[in-house]
């Protein structure tokens, strides 16, 4: 199906990057000589998405005056400076921009290496594979093996027609790697104004509405000033290993 619209999740407080995001909110932190959320713009272009919508809260102004010298995308801004909505609440709030109908959902600390010589990106695969009629969430997946800087032991089991369930501690995990495709009918029956996407996977797991697309290439994580050297080693060890 066409998606020509995605939202990006960039209004956290990114406190465990202090002391960087003191000074910086974490969107514009750079790995390689780049701000992450340069690296989520970049992976919308491949997908031929043209229109995003950022949420700031922040360091609001910094992050809207890197945002506003980027061209080739249109880019408008859901402002939570007032209070921050969390990942569902954030959403909500930017519905009126968003619209009706599928769309895209990044996080903005979080990236991806496309597999070289893939002949489609993960962002359009993930188009591709999403049918509103059996979906209401699509989530991106990575293995433990494909991922640099994630700590935890797993987020999902992926089934053989790919719905996903929680991981309880059986089975090959993966990880929920920070792309979406969601219908917004998911919030529906939501009155609250500040929650969290994980209550919206729940919500389609339990109707057999969660799917799941592994990806293809490298999942890269950066949640400390640590993570950053091993995030570029990382790109580098993929990137080198991948032109021999």
């Amino acid at each position: 199906m066409t998606i020509n619209t995605a939202m990006i999740l960039a209004a956290g407080l990114g406190t465990r990057m202090r002391p960087i995001t003191e000074t910086l909110p974490k969107p514009l932190v750079e790995v390689a000589g780049k701000p992450l959320i340069a690296y989520g713009l970049e992976a919308l272009t491949r997908a031929g998405v043209r229109r995003a919508v950022v949420n700031v809260h922040y360091l609001a102004p910094l992050l809207i005056e890197w945002l506003s010298s980027q061209a080739g995308m249109t880019i408008e801004i859901s402002d939570e400076t007032a209070q921050l909505l969390d990942s569902g609440g954030g959403i909500v709030k930017a519905l009126p921009l968003l619209g009706p109908v599928p769309f895209l959902v990044l996080n903005a600390d979080t990236f991806w290496l496309e597999e070289p010589g893939s002949e489609t990106d993960n962002l359009t695969r993930m188009r591709d594979r999403f049918d509103p009629e059996s979906m209401d969430i699509l989530l991106m997946t990575a293995r433990l093996d494909q991922a640099t800087g994630h700590t935890g032991a797993g987020d999902f089991i992926l089934d053989d027609d790919g719905r996903l369930s929680r991981y309880k501690g059986e089975g090959d995990p993966v990880i929920y790697a920070g792309a979406i495709v969601l219908h917004p009918r998911i919030f529906q029956a939501i009155t609250e104004p500040k929650f969290s996407l994980n209550r919206c996977f729940d919500t389609a797991e339990s109707q057999g509405r969660l799917f799941g697309m592994p990806m293809r290439g490298h999942w890269l994580t950066v949640g400390t000033p640590e993570a950053i050297g091993e995030a570029e080693a990382a790109r580098a060890r993929y990137l080198g290993e991948a032109v021999q």
